[in-house]
């Protein structure tokens, strides 16, 4: 009996519900219109040399994160640089730097298994023209000019420990203004005076934007950035959630320092009425920002006006079950004798939400399998999110 390892990878993975791009790239005729008018997003990105974001919701286990894995392998298809993070307590959107830490750490090049970019800058040397851009990028095109002093210091320096303080501060463990300027000093002799001194919470967006310019200078074509789970913002307090918003607008409708990037949110479909509703959060921002509404008015109103991720037709059930069956058997070396009928209304009983679906599709399938009959689905549904606020904020 022979197993297909990697079709069993995917089927253990849609059983347990945990993301895989494995699955993304196989089931991803669902929603074609969506698709679609992702697809025509990115290629505006890639084709104009321009940015921009949106955002998306769905009900809880409706497929939000399997459409971003989907987009996370057409986007690498096009040669497109991908991070993909999940929004959390321990990298909360109201702290762009902690966010900063957790992108690097998710970035995928294209054709790696491995996430970083570390690889590339190793490949700089000092007099290289991408160098000479780059440094001038860093002098010239960013709220301070902090990334000037330390790559240049990087790509000069022969002291290992320096090499890796400078390199962790690129990945985001930021080093002080001082660590940076004292490495300078000794390397080249010269004093050294920030334009506007940096400050991790003030000025982290100078690294994405460098990001974003270092990517297109390595010859892909864009970077794409999703962010999963951001619901969670709605756990923040009033102040907090609105630096949320004003972190998102960065994303959404970012300055042009931001090179051919292309962001998508995440947010579950009672996001709207459980906090921007229920927690009145435009008359929250005009307490707050009386005379500067924006830009984060317009990051609710994206929010508010998202495209929804509609349960998917019978149609397309009754496709995603065929793959099902197909991966499964090949995922145990066996040959399923299935009806398809009867296997689409016993699934259809084992609840509204696709992750319901499909898990009782695959426990029908295993039934089969160890059996030779179907069982009753022993599948409960999964819980609804909470969107308590933490107790972590004295506003």
């Amino acid at each position: 009996m022979s197993f297909d390892f990697e079709a069993r990878h995917m089927i253990e993975a849609l059983r347990s519900g945990i993301p895989s791009r494995a699955v993304g790239q196989c089931f991803s005729e669902a929603r074609p219109q969506l698709l679609e008018e992702i697809v025509s997003r990115l290629d505006s990105v890639v084709a104009d040399d321009l940015s921009e974001g949106m955002v998306i919701c769905g009900k809880y286990g409706e497929g939000k994160t399997h459409l971003l894995n989907t987009v996370f392998n057409l986007a690498h298809k096009n040669n497109m640089v991908v991070s993909m993070l999940s929004l959390s307590k321990e990298t909360p959107l109201d702290k762009l730097y902690l966010v900063y830490q957790k992108l690097v750490s998710n970035t995928y090049l294209p054709n790696r298994l491995q996430p970083g970019f570390s690889q590339e800058l190793s490949c700089l040397t000092p007099n290289a023209p991408l160098t000479s851009d780059l440094l001038l990028f860093a002098a010239t095109q960013l709220e301070t000019d902090r990334l000037y002093y330390l790559l240049r210091s990087l790509l000069n320096t022969d002291d290992q420990d320096e090499q890796f303080l400078l390199q962790t501060d690129l990945e985001g463990d930021f080093v002080t203004n001082l660590q940076i300027k004292k490495i300078y000093r000794r390397i080249f002799d010269e004093k050294v005076s920030f334009n506007v001194n940096f400050s991790k919470s003030k000025h982290s967006q100078d690294y994405v934007a460098f990001l974003s310019h270092l990517f297109k200078k390595l010859g892909y074509k864009g970077w794409v950035i999703l962010f999963d789970e951001s619901e969670l913002v709605g756990r923040l307090g009033k102040k907090t959630r609105l630096k949320a918003y004003e972190n998102m607008a960065k994303f959404l409708f970012p300055a042009k320092q931001l090179e051919s990037t292309f962001s998508m949110f995440a947010f579950t479909s009672s996001y709207v009425e459980d906090v921007i509703e229920s927690k009145k959060e435009f008359q929250n921002l005009a307490e707050v920002y009386p005379d500067d509404e924006e830009p984060i008015k317009s990051v609710m109103e994206a929010i508010v006006d998202a495209p929804q991720l509609d349960p998917l037709s019978e149609k397309e059930i009754s496709e995603v079950l065929e793959k099902i069956v197909f991966f499964h058997g090949k995922a145990y070396g066996w040959q399923p004798q299935v009806n398809l009928e009867k296997m689409f209304s016993t699934v259809d009983r084992g609840g509204y939400l696709l992750r319901s679906k499909i898990r009782s599709a695959i426990e029908y399938l295993d039934q089969l399998l160890l059996y030779g009959v179907e069982g009753k689905s022993s599948f409960v549904q999964l819980s609804q999110e909470s969107f308590a606020e933490e107790p972590v904020e004295a506003e």
